[in-house]
């Protein structure tokens, strides 16, 4: 077993093969806290950490190799046991809400235009605990995360499983007891991915990498729209919102003279129609491998105001992160240290 993580106490219980059932309780306890190191879990016997030493040597599969601060953002670079690379990020904003962005797999297979981690390609997915110890390493910068998104390396709806154990750890209440609501799965329009979500019926919040509403564009762009085109994704949309209830964002990257003219805005308020969401405006952040530019103030200005003649929702992202390529679309590492 490569980790103790993402494991209830009664699998604990179970695996560790403990004679008391509250030693799993206080082991979990010292693993939510970040507590690795057995010899520091002082509540528990000595015979006890001793076995777990020799048994299970190592309680987590991963560390942190690099830190990286700015723009009220920091991202670590985390080296997993296979030794492939991972990238995640904390977020602080102007109110000191803390949220951490988590990666769901090595890479992507989404291979989107603007992408830094489409480059990549996907080498493979994060195992459940893999997900999980992204937020042991970032709660060891501050202790008061409340906010998870899932915009991080990957598509998470294209790992599915794992993705829904690790959420569902993070929701458990004697855990980090994170609420539905404050958690938020983006995806790049992964329909089938959208409609079990709608199954599921969890009252996880859910943001779609929208980018352009003109279907002929968007799947040169995003290759995801080639298999579930606009019309598809919306009335999957339409769905969720039926059975969740709940606003959906979409996240627009802004690509200059691509998608921010008059004619883009038009189409995205068309596509907003009939559903209850906010578009969230972000300029494109730099990436030296991709061609496409950010869009300037005035263009941003042009847009904006178009949308709002159109009366279409939304809000403009502060860039952060940037200066550390921690921000959108700009996280990809090599495929080893």
């Amino acid at each position: 077993m490569k980790s103790l993580y993402a494991k209830s106490p009664a699998e604990l219980e179970k695996i560790l093969k403990l004679e008391k059932s509250y030693q799993a309780k206080q082991i979990y306890s010292w693993l939510i806290k970040g507590v690795t190191d057995y010899d520091k879990m002082t509540n528990i016997p000595k015979k006890v950490r001793d076995d777990l030493k020799e048994h299970f040597p190592k309680a987590i599969s991963s560390k942190i190799v690099k830190v990286q601060k700015a723009d009220s953002a920091t991202k670590l670079l985390i080296e997993l046991y296979d030794e492939s690379l991972i990238e995640c990020v904390m977020l602080t904003d102007g109110d000191n809400r803390k949220t951490a962005c988590i990666s769901s797999q090595v890479g992507c297979a989404m291979g989107c235009s603007f992408c830094k981690t489409g480059t990549m390609g996907l080498v493979r997915n994060l195992e459940d605990f893999e997900i999980v110890e992204q937020m042991v390493h970032l709660r060891t910068l501050a202790e008061d995360i409340t906010h998870i998104v899932f915009m991080g390396m990957g598509e998470p709806l294209h790992n599915f499983g794992p993705l829904m154990s690790a959420i569902s750890e993070f929701h458990r209440s004697e855990g980090y007891n994170i609420s539905m609501r404050r958690m938020t799965i983006s995806t790049s329009g992964l329909v089938p991915g959208i409609n079990k979500l709608t199954e599921l019926n969890l009252g996880i919040r859910l943001a779609v990498s929208l980018v352009s509403a003109n279907n002929e564009l968007r799947s040169n762009i995003m290759k995801v729209n080639r298999s579930y085109p606009l019309p598809e994704l919306k009335k999957a949309l339409i769905s969720f919102q039926h059975t969740m209830g709940k606003r959906i964002t979409l996240e627009y990257c802004m690509l200059s003279g691509v998608n921010t003219t008059k004619e883009s805005a038009k189409e995205l308020s068309q596509f907003t129609k009939g559903l209850m969401c906010v578009v969230n405006l972000i300029p494109w952040n730099p990436i030296d491998e991709l061609e496409y530019e950010s869009p300037t103030e005035s263009e941003i200005r042009a847009f904006t105001r178009e949308l709002d003649s159109l009366n279409v929702s939304y809000t403009l992202r502060m860039t952060k992160g940037r200066s550390i390529s921690g921000a959108c679309g700009q996280l990809a590492t090599s495929t080893r240290r």
